[in-house]
């Protein structure tokens, strides 16, 4: 039987990324060991993040990425710059669903999405 699962995001500076990620989701830092920083759900729920250093910096489009689910891509999207993330392009609307595409600080993509909110 499996458990809760963990995402893990590799980058160049665990804790410098780790205040973005932890304001932009409403985490909180545990701590660090070595190469790893870890944060959880400040509710409890959710899947914790772990933050990997690894020597190289991003290449590519990522294979998986976060989408934060709000009621106002707007408003969100520059909390969101606020704290260091970059937009990536204009709002992008499919199949009654709206959402932008930025980037964290050290260029991991992520989504802001209505999640059909609308329709």
């Amino acid at each position: 039987m499996s458990g809760p699962i963990k995402l893990v995001l590799d980058c160049v500076d665990p804790l410098a990324l780790a205040e973005f990620w932890a304001a932009a989701l409403d985490y909180t830092i545990i701590g660090s060991v070595e190469n790893y920083t870890l944060l959880v759900p400040t509710d409890g729920s959710g899947p914790q993040l772990q933050l990997q250093k690894v020597d190289e910096r991003k290449a590519g489009k990522n294979r998986m990425h976060v989408d934060i689910t709000c009621s106002a891509i707007g408003g969100e999207v520059a909390r969101l710059e606020a704290l260091g993330a970059r937009r990536a392009g204009d709002e992008i609307g499919e199949h009654g669903m709206h959402w932008v595409v930025m980037h964290d600080p050290e260029g991991n993509e992520f989504c802001v999405c209505d999640g059909g909110q609308d329709g």
